[in-house]
């Protein structure tokens, strides 16, 4: 049975490195741990107000970069974000390119993933309560028309439009992995949105990536291979644009009346395929946050 589905006012959930959340006129800012039947989030979540507008921050790897890749605990943090009340969220992500005309520096608003990731945990569900959600359109169009429109409010040099190629990590990629990729035409390499987007899928919020290209990776003859110092030096001058990305942002998510028409919000509507008396009382307690609207 489809529960019904009532519009709740929009919470924005950045997901993203530190330099995003100081942003100039936040306000009733406070940090909380937010409990999640999956373990322990990343970090503590950081709520605010801005314009009257109620934002909540997770930093992806920890304050401080405490946590690599493949140990993030994707669950957790979009089961707490949820638990926080945040409807869309907005992922910042620091990639390389595979594209000559995708420079560091440029913001590539995403519209698909491939995958290549093999050691996390991609789903709530388990034995016991089994659901398949839709991945054709990995993230919100909706919700990426708004970035796009934001950035160009504020000058943002923005591509509309990219597949983002997820691969494991934490080691970069060899110069053959990067070639494959570009054969396949992928735009951008990174290592975090994924499962990431899955998981929002599952908890029915809208999510729309901003990938923020870094380096060249190490396919580009004229650039030098990739190194951290160079990641962080391209991440340090992107923190003021993404700042100014959000403030754009915010107004439009503000405006939004009603549960989401590219059917974000409503995702679970015919993905549960556990027959009600197979259902397992536990794994459904577990998931209250993520399935309860539809389990009533």
């Amino acid at each position: 049975m489809v529960a019904n589905h009532k519009a709740v006012p929009p919470v924005l959930g950045i997901i993203g490195g530190s330099g995003i959340y100081e942003i100039e006129g936040l306000s009733d800012v406070r940090w909380e741990a937010v409990y999640s039947p999956f373990g322990a989030p990343s970090d503590e979540l950081m709520f605010g107000n801005l314009d009257g507008q109620e934002i909540v921050f997770l930093p992806r790897h920890g304050r401080g970069h405490r946590v690599p890749p493949s140990e993030l605990n994707f669950r957790a943090n979009i089961d707490a974000l949820k638990r926080a009340g945040v409807t869309e969220i907005l992922s910042l992500s620091a990639v390389g390119s595979l594209r000559e005309d995708l420079p560091p520096g440029t913001f590539v608003i995403v519209d698909q993933f491939i995958d290549r990731t093999f050691a996390r945990v991609k789903s709530f569900f388990e034995t016991g309560l089994v659901a398949h959600v839709s991945m054709a359109d990995p993230v919100c169009g909706r919700l990426g028309d708004e970035i796009a429109a934001a950035a160009e409010e504020v000058g943002i040099t923005a591509v509309r439009g990219g597949t983002y190629l997820v691969m494991e990590g934490p080691q970069f990629s060899s110069r053959a992995e990067s070639e494959l990729y570009r054969s396949w035409g992928c735009s951008v390499i990174g290592m975090t949105n994924m499962p990431e987007a899955k998981l929002a899928r599952e908890a029915e919020i809208c999510y729309a990536t901003v990938a923020m290209v870094t380096d060249f990776d190490c396919w580009h003859d004229d650039h030098d291979d990739v190194t951290v110092e160079q990641v962080i030096k391209i991440l340090m001058e992107n923190a003021d644009r993404g700042r100014a990305l959000v403030r754009a942002l915010l107004p439009r998510i503000s405006g939004r009346a009603s549960i989401c028409g590219q059917g974000c919000h409503t995702s679970l509507d015919y993905a549960l395929i556990t027959a009600p008396e197979a259902r397992d009382p536990g794994i459904a307690e577990k998931l209250a946050a993520v399935v309860g609207r539809v389990l009533g």
